[in-house]
């Protein structure tokens, strides 16, 4: 990097091409470790994927997508002894959903299966990690851990042995610790070589991972706190090379030194916590740290994207300032979860707050599998796959990372249903159903054991079911839905539609897809389609809903909770003056700051969800910096990274901007004299306005 590139940031990034490639190299050998000779070592890519679990719902998540592909790759292989393993976790339901989704028979090498293999990265600040992790009763567990090498430990214990507290603003400023700090000076040689593969080489010729989705739970302490920090110092690593115009000549003739990067994707996949339900009281402590990790993404996000306030002219050091942690942030709501399990139990009151944890993680699963799988390249897959599965790439339509680079930012929700197809018939599938299915009310398809719905409702349930079934009722009539901010101020839709190998999905029934799509979400200025074939058994259909999530019920509740615990002045923190304030900042056509300092203070208070004294805990964590760090030039005060009333604003003129989105209709343009010159669209599909007779 340029000596003269002005760092806000403190991140540690490594400078020397030769570290890092030696790093890589490790990290290479821990993931292949079958491959014994060099040559063949250093020509094997890095798998395009990574999930990258935090804390410990997002370590366990990416924990659970790892299995599901450890043992479908098992299945596939034809390693018999797993059966009988397997059978012992029929009630795990996520494992259930693989055996249904994937063709498993091990007695037809020509069935299509999923055979993609992420880079899995785990870490938390629970100091025992790897012996949660190694000893958990889940059958076959200690195998998969003995087998599956791409599943890497994040062991950050030196750092710090005994969690965030459940509050974030404590795992984000340990996360900086982490990643302000020389990794040379880690006793444990393996952050250091991690280090390289997620930061410093990010983007670069060596190391040929694309896409980094961030799991973790928004309501915790080390996830919610932690996952931002990371994918930041990823960002800065990133832009950083961006921004270096110094190009050292490499001698060697393959160039595996070369700093010629290339886009990457990154996305956080957010668990949100569950907000009402009858019998399911929640700590309010979850709803305010989950709100202060959307307020802080929306202000990151309005900065990077939308900030006209800037100069006209962005200098690097401008733009250094002003990065975001990912791309995007998928919401994936635990309180819809508990849909599914009403509809599962005979009595639905009695909800289990575990079970509904584990119906999310099922969900979150299946998503990641389907966009895998849209953007996989030939390489992640065995070298076999293709030529045993009698499948013809050339009929898929794939979506690598820069298409999800430039077609998806923001909050993102996603809709999912499938079903299964009979191969011998191609009409045998409702098209209509199947569409109305994925933005439904989450549910459970007994068919094939997927949860079906939506991630995050768009208004409260009770009025989106009403909604819902004037829109069925009224043989999908969009006008029913698409009036709702969700669908009406969507910027960008992707979907991706996943076909069993053999089976052709008609022109006709496409075309239906993409007609639910035009009419449901008007203002899209963007909709992108993936094909994917052979990787499923059954049709699926996923849809990525950007920008417009924000705007939703439970995203606005969550991000005004934490703006009146944390930031209100006391008269405000307990009547309904603030929250009428935002709706009203939001919606009108101006928007004056000062009139929101009248509520606020200048900063966050982090006491007002600790039920001790911030005032002494403060400087505990201080000392600890400055022992670890050892640079008094690099020191950060926890004041530092508390939120300001910026944050708060720049927020709020992002959702105002999401609220005012609309496209702008395209006109016909003719020379012709008949025409009248301009000639305006109807909104009729492919048809036009009859055009005036010209005074």
């Amino acid at each position: 990097m340029k000596d003269s590139l002005p760092i806000e940031h403190l991140y540690y990034t490594e400078s020397s091409l030769e570290k890092i490639l030696g790093n890589l190299d490790k990290v290479r050998q821990n993931i292949f470790p079958n491959l014994s000779e060099e040559k063949d070592l250093l020509e094997q890519s890095f798998p395009s994927v990574c999930l990258i679990g935090l804390g410990r719902c997002g370590s366990n998540i990416a924990l659970d997508v790892a299995t599901l592909v450890y043992n479908s790759r098992n299945h596939y292989l034809n390693e018999l002894e797993y059966q009988d393993q397997l059978a012992q976790e029929r009630e795990f339901k996520p494992m259930r959903w693989i055996k249904n989704h994937l063709p498993l028979d091990s007695g037809n090498g020509d069935n299509p299966v999923f055979l993609i293999e992420p880079v899995v990265l785990v870490g938390d600040l629970d100091k025992d990690i790897a012996g949660r992790i190694k000893y958990s009763s889940q059958a076959g567990r200690q195998k998969f851990l003995d087998e599956y090498k791409k599943l890497q430990l994040m062991d950050l214990s030196e750092v710090h042995a005994g969690g965030a507290g459940n509050a974030p603003i404590l795992g984000q400023y340990l996360a900086k610790i982490i990643l302000n700090k020389e990794t040379a000076s880690f006793r444990n040689e393996d952050w250091r070589h991690i280090h390289s593969y997620l930061v410093d080489s990010c983007g670069i010729k060596a190391n040929q991972s694309r896409l980094y989705f961030y799991i973790f739970s928004a309501g915790g302490g080390t996830g919610s706190g932690m996952a931002s920090e990371f994918g930041l110092a990823q960002q800065f690593s990133y832009l950083s090379k961006t921004f270096d115009y110094q190009v050292s000549p490499s001698n060697q003739p393959d160039k595996r030194d070369s700093f010629v990067f290339e886009p990457i994707f990154t996305s956080g996949i957010c668990i949100l916590p569950n907000i009402s339900g009858s019998s399911i009281e929640v700590s309010e402590a979850l709803h305010i740290n989950a709100g202060r990790l959307l307020c802080k993404y929306l202000s990151e996000e309005w900065d990077f994207s939308y900030n006209v306030e800037r100069e006209s002219n962005d200098t690097p050091e401008d733009v250094m300032k002003r990065i975001r942690p990912w791309n995007s942030m998928m919401l994936i709501s635990n309180d819809i979860m508990r849909y599914v399990e009403q509809e599962e139990s005979d009595n639905g009151k009695d909800i289990d707050v575990n079970t509904m944890e584990k119906y999310a993680n099922q969900y979150i699963s299946q998503q990641i599998f389907n966009i895998l799988t849209a953007q996989a390249v030939t390489t992640d897959y065995d070298e076999n796959y293709f030529r045993r599965a009698g499948i013809d790439i050339s009929e898929t339509v794939r979506l690598d990372a820069n298409d999800l680079f430039m077609s998806m930012a923001g909050p993102v929700a996603v809709a999912y249903a499938e079903s299964v197809v009979n191969k011998s018939v191609n009409d045998d599938v409702d098209i209509d159903e199947l569409f109305f299915r994925s933005i439904d009310l989450p549910h459970f398809n007994r068919d094939t054991q997927a949860i079906e719905g939506i991630s995050i409702l768009p208004i409260e349930s009770q009025r989106y079911k009403q909604s819902l079934k004037k829109y069925q009722d009224s043989q999908y009539n969009a006008e029913e839905l698409n009036d709702l901010h969700f669908f009406k101020h969507c910027s960008s839709v992707i979907s991706i539609i996943s076909l069993p190998k053999d089976y052709k999905l008609s022109f006709m029934d496409l075309n239906k897809l993409k007609v639910h799509i035009n009419k449901l979400f008007p203002n899209t200025t963007l909709k992108r389609y993936a094909l994917v074939i052979g990787a499923s058994a059954n049709l699926s259909l996923t849809t990525l809903v950007a920008k417009s999530p924000c705007l939703s019920d439970d995203f606005l509740t969550l991000v005004v909770a934490y703006i009146k615990r944390c930031f209100a002045k006391e008269e405000y923190r307990y009547n309904d003056d603030i929250d009428q304030a935002i709706l009203r900042f939001i919606t009108q056509d101006e928007f004056k700051p000062e009139e929101l300092q009248e509520f606020l203070w200048e900063f966050e208070n982090p006491a007002k969800i600790l039920d001790t004294n911030w005032y002494a805990i403060k400087p505990m964590y201080e000392k600890k910096y400055r022992e670890l760090i050892g640079e008094a030039d690099k020191f950060v005060s926890i004041n530092d990274i508390r939120l300001d009333f910026k944050n708060v604003e720049n927020a709020i003129k992002y959702l105002r901007e999401i609220y005012r989105h609309r496209i702008s209709k395209t006109n016909i343009l003719s020379l012709d004299n008949d025409a009248g010159g301009v000639i305006h669209l109807s909104p009729g599909l492919h048809s036009i306005e009859p055009v005036a007779e010209s005074k």
